[in-house]
């Protein structure tokens, strides 16, 4: 627990101090060292599986178990999240999410989700990579949830490529599925941090799908097929 408190001090001092002097390059390369450090600390290795490139204009589509994921992914590559604007206001790391590119969405508010997609599609004609979780929510990890496919319209609007991914934390001695980084029902975020802390040693697989592209198809008809591919790489096995 006092290493992970350091790691998280560390990042704070140098998305304060650090973050102003620092070109956009080296800005990602902190970000992710920061990521590693931190999984690290609860002792998550990840494994990739399949060809991962962090060139953007690139919108990353994923699974979404745990809180852990935004880190999981930035310990790969630096992409710019998507995410509910609650978060923005969780202790320390709402100010580091603010800081390191995310962007927030006040899901009660249509015209909020319009200027958000037009952000993203600025960002991606600028050649940056984002992630985005279209399902919207955390889920256990075993099955989907449906998609909400106006997470894709940056990518339509900006002719952008999509990478479908799929996570899965695994027990690293069992290979069994771990479900102590998963973040659903009433649990608190510092309650999951705990049990998170406490688990047995964890693996998180990403398996990574091939690279799609619209063609010309509606955003429903691209998030229906990026669901079926999603779906296809959690039910493969993992090695």
């Amino acid at each position: 627990m006092a290493f992970l408190f350091f790691k998280i001090l560390k990042g704070y001092l140098v998305v304060l101090i650090l973050f102003p002097l620092l070109d956009q390059r080296a800005r990602a390369l902190e970000v992710q060292k920061w990521a590693i450090g931190v999984l690290e600390c609860f002792g998550i290795v990840v494994q990739v599986e399949g060809a991962f490139s962090f060139k953007g204009p690139l919108l990353i589509v994923s699974n979404h178990i745990s809180w852990l994921d935004v880190l999981v992914l930035h310990s790969i590559g630096y992409c710019r999240f998507v995410a509910k604007s609650e978060i923005s206001k969780w202790p320390v790391f709402g100010f580091l999410s603010k800081k390191t590119g995310m962007f927030f969405i006040e899901r009660q508010k249509p015209r909020d989700a319009i200027k958000v997609m037009s952000q993203m599609t600025d960002a991606l004609l600028n050649g940056e990579v984002i992630a985005v979780f279209p399902e919207g929510t955390t889920s256990d990890g075993m099955r989907l949830l449906p998609f909400h496919a106006n997470l894709l319209q940056s990518a339509v609007s900006a002719n952008s490529p999509i990478i479908p991914v799929c996570i899965a934390y695994k027990d690293r001695d069992s290979k069994e599925q771990s479900h102590a980084p998963t973040f659903i029902g009433e649990i608190t975020f510092l309650k999951s941090v705990w049990i998170t802390l406490s688990a047995r040693p964890i693996c998180v697989r990403v398996k990574v799908g091939g690279v799609s592209y619209c063609d010309d198809r509606s955003r429903k008809e691209w998030s229906e097929e990026l669901y079926q591919l999603i779906s296809g790489l959690m039910i493969a096995p993992f090695p």
